[in-house]
């Protein structure tokens, strides 16, 4: 009997639903893309409820929160805009956060994610109005620059913070700590274990270095094992605790901004950088379903705020599944079940140091800040700017007071060095309205 070709025969409707064969994939690419993508952002389920327990929310209630809207984030971004595109809480805005609005600010944590919440529902609208693309065409490369290496660097002074590498010094602001300390050893360690590993292309580096350092500080007597498995704790003390009321307040204006604006731009820029990795660009260069893709991503930002996270984004390890195969949104869709799975696994979470998290913090504030390398710094006009929102963003500790300085400088720069044609309407708006608030608004 003559084997039938395989062409001629019914596809499953997995493939239909996804367009596994328009793609040139299958079910078992896809599945092993998933775990690959899942492995190399697996690190923000420990990070992210140390991160934002510090600013008095719940540490099992943000764990159920951080694996929940990364689920959820997936989920849409792979069953409606069919994108190989995973989503979880994004690190910089979550120390943002805990240290720049709750900390820094003195806001309540459900004002900030009242600001959260806004802030995502201001890019499903821009999304759906199509706005989008005059805000992100209307601001200068130089600002957006500024601005990643800047988190990058917020990053790295809370890394260093946590671990006591760098100490509070009534003289100088800030000085070394006391580099004895298993703290300071285990971070550091972590750092370079995951730098190393990840060089090596070893995938899972940030996991494995977190649970690594985890591991030899409970041999060595440093931590305590709180086990692994679990029911899922509860989320009641941060679902819909968001204080929305809270977050119309004059200088949350700029709060609200910095979470949209980071969001959109770094979204943005994970979509187009993975989709070229994956060659889902048309002819144009340009990404079918952006638009699917934008609101996706903001949908799962309100989600977030209202089971109890921070800014929900699109993550740039999905490359690690694009580079396994992944194609289709099936891919996003074995994330979110295997974030799910991870809610059984709140002991193994709660057991993590916060030491043991710095290092990883350490590594993804290294990959933030190479954007400097991008800047023209034969431009005094360009290099200006971007050196005082990178700098501005960790000196202030405040991702807001850096963008808020990152445009006025940029404006008053130009303008001064009789460059008006570098300057749009957008921008100028934005640095006078940030210039009023710096002066006259605390």
């Amino acid at each position: 009997m003559p084997m039938q070709d395989k062409s001629t025969q019914p596809k499953s409707w997995l493939d239909r639903y996804f367009k596994l064969s328009d793609h040139q994939t299958n079910i078992k690419t896809e599945v092993i893309a998933g775990v690959t993508t899942f492995l190399t952002m697996a690190y923000i389920i420990f990070v992210n409820p140390s991160i934002l327990s510090e600013a008095g929310m719940d540490y099992g209630a943000v764990f159920v929160a951080t694996c929940l809207a990364a689920a959820v984030g997936c989920l849409i971004m792979g069953l409606w805009a069919n994108y190989p595109i995973a989503l979880a809480p994004g690190m910089g805005l979550n120390a943002f956060f805990t240290y720049g609005v709750v900390l820094g600010m003195g806001y309540t944590w459900e004002a900030a994610l009242g600001a959260v919440f806004l802030s995502g529902v201001t890019f499903f609208l821009l999304s759906i109005f199509r706005i989008r693309e005059w805000i992100i065409n209307s601001i200068p490369m130089t600002l957006r620059l500024g601005i990643a290496a800047g988190i990058g660097l917020f990053l790295a002074m809370v890394a260093l913070k946590n671990a006591g590498i760098i100490v509070d010094n009534p003289a100088t602001l800030v000085g070394v700590g006391d580099l004895s300390q298993p703290s300071a050893l285990y971070a550091l360690g972590g750092f370079f274990v995951i730098t190393a590993l990840s060089h090596l292309r070893v995938t899972g580096a940030v996991m494995i270095g977190i649970l690594g350092v985890t591991v030899l500080a409970m041999i060595l007597g440093h931590n305590e094992f709180g086990g692994v498995v679990s029911m899922p704790p509860s989320i009641a003390p941060t679902l819909m605790q968001m204080d929305v009321a809270g977050a119309f307040d004059l200088a949350m204006v700029s709060v609200i901004f910095a979470f949209l604006f980071v969001d959109l731009f770094d979204t943005s820029g994970t979509l187009v950088g993975v989709a070229h990795r994956g060659k889902l660009l048309d002819e144009d260069g340009k990404l079918p379903r952006l638009g699917r893709a934008l609101m996706a991503d903001s949908s799962a930002s309100m989600a977030g705020a209202a089971l109890g996270t921070s800014t929900t984004t699109s993550y740039v390890e999905s490359t690690a599944g694009i580079a396994a195969g992944g194609r289709t949104g099936l891919t996003a869709v074995v994330v979110a079940l295997l974030f799910l799975a991870s809610l059984f696994f709140a002991p193994l979470a709660g057991s993590i140091p916060a030491y043991a998290t710095a290092g990883a913090l350490l590594y993804v504030a290294s990959l933030m800040a190479g954007s400097l390398s991008h800047a023209d710094w034969d431009d005094a006009t360009e290099a200006a700017p971007v050196l005082i929102a990178a700098l501005a963003m960790p000196l202030t500790f405040s991702i807001a007071e850096g963008i808020a300085l990152g445009f006025v400088s940029y404006v008053a720069i130009k303008a001064l060095s009789g460059r008006f044609k570098d300057l749009n309407a957008a921008v100028v708006i934005l640095g006078v309205l940030f210039a009023v608030k710096l002066v006259f608004i605390d």
